[in-house]
């Protein structure tokens, strides 16, 4: 298994307005001397302790190989949580489709479960016992309507750390999509699109916005998320290696330079099934658009600090929230509020 930090020592940057785990990336270039702290030393990591420092969360963010077996995907799902809680992560984040991938409609349909089956309790059993917050990132829901739509929802959940699901964002923009002779998917045929765009949740990182996948190719959802308070936007996915390569990480840092948001993006890897493989390149984006974690190949774990005193330095300095000319071409909100609990 490789990953992009390593598991010691942890040296804490001078250069930027947030610390990193040393040798975890090449060097990022420098941000406006107005951000930048005051000189750190390097310091070992002990397991259990916060990568870097208390004052900053931690989160770990998830690559993985799904494949039709359930089984096997919730043992290497598990595995990785209870690595990033013994960390000292405070929010973990797993890709679209954690739960299996499935190589054709009809299995897809049959090992699809609602929010009360099995494998969710699972999971919520797994937020309490390592104490950790899950985003998980695309669930095959079998909702409310499926007797009659006999179609899935793509759901994102947020689990806190007792087990309890606070948030659920049900994917708007479904990938249909036909590049000749390279990729073919229509997500239409098996899934119904969501209703809404959720407002964002306090979590122990930061006010993180959820999205899946394909959202990420529609700014629209973004600039919605931050307007509501999002400091986190993420895009759990399942990329091919045709978009990936040509798509993945500009898309990615494009969405975290216009909201001025840490970008969170877990991903699937590697080949899921005979007719598939995926991109993988999980990673994390910060503010000014400098990725400052990525998982390298195979399955994995990467780790980056939440700064969000640096995050409102940046908006600061550079308001364009506030430069926006909603006279001229209006303003992009959550249009609909979830239900009160």
């Amino acid at each position: 298994m490789l990953r992009a930090v390593i598991q010691a020592p942890l040296c804490l940057l001078h250069h930027t307005c947030r610390q990193v785990p040393w040798k975890q990336l090449p060097k990022i270039p420098a941000r406006a001397a107005s951000c930048s702290p005051a000189l750190l030393s390097c310091a070992p990591w002990q397991p259990g302790i916060m990568a870097a420092t208390a004052l900053k969360p931690l989160i770990a963010v998830c690559q993985l190989t799904s494949t039709p077996d359930k089984e096997q995907n919730f043992t290497s799902c598990s595995r990785l949580v209870r690595e990033a809680a013994q960390r000292g992560a405070c929010v973990v984040f797993l890709p679209e489709a954690f739960d299996f991938i499935g190589s054709s409609k009809q299995e897809t349909l049959s090992l699809a479960e609602s929010l009360e089956g099995d494998l969710i309790m699972r999971y919520a059993g797994l937020a309490r016992e390592c104490g950790v917050w899950l985003s998980l990132g695309g669930f095959h829901e079998r909702g409310e309507d499926w007797a009659s739509t006999q179609r899935v929802y793509n759901c994102h959940l947020l689990l806190d750390a007792t087990g309890h699901v606070v948030a659920t964002y049900r994917k708007i923009h479904l990938c249909d999509v036909e590049l000749q002779g390279r990729v073919s998917m229509k997500e239409s045929n098996f899934t119904n699109p969501g209703p809404e765009i959720v407002p964002p949740v306090s979590t122990p990182a930061g006010k993180v916005g959820l999205a899946i996948c394909y959202d990420l190719r529609f700014p629209e959802i973004s600039l919605a998320l931050t307007q509501k308070g999002a400091e986190i936007l993420t895009y759990p996915s399942a990329f091919t290696v045709t978009t990936g390569s040509a798509h993945w990480e500009v898309l990615l840092r494009a969405r975290a330079i216009e909201t001025q948001c840490y970008v969170v993006a877990a991903a699937q890897t590697g080949k899921n099934h005979e007719r598939r493989t995926s991109y993988g390149h999980a990673m994390v984006v910060d503010p000014w658009g400098s990725v400052i974690a990525q998982c390298q190949e195979g399955p994995g774990l990467c780790y980056a600090e939440i700064d969000l005193a640096y995050l409102h330095c940046i908006r600061q300095e550079m308001p364009v929230c506030t430069h926006r000319r909603t006279d001229l071409y209006g303003r992009v909100t959550v249009l609909r509020e979830p239900p009160l609990p």
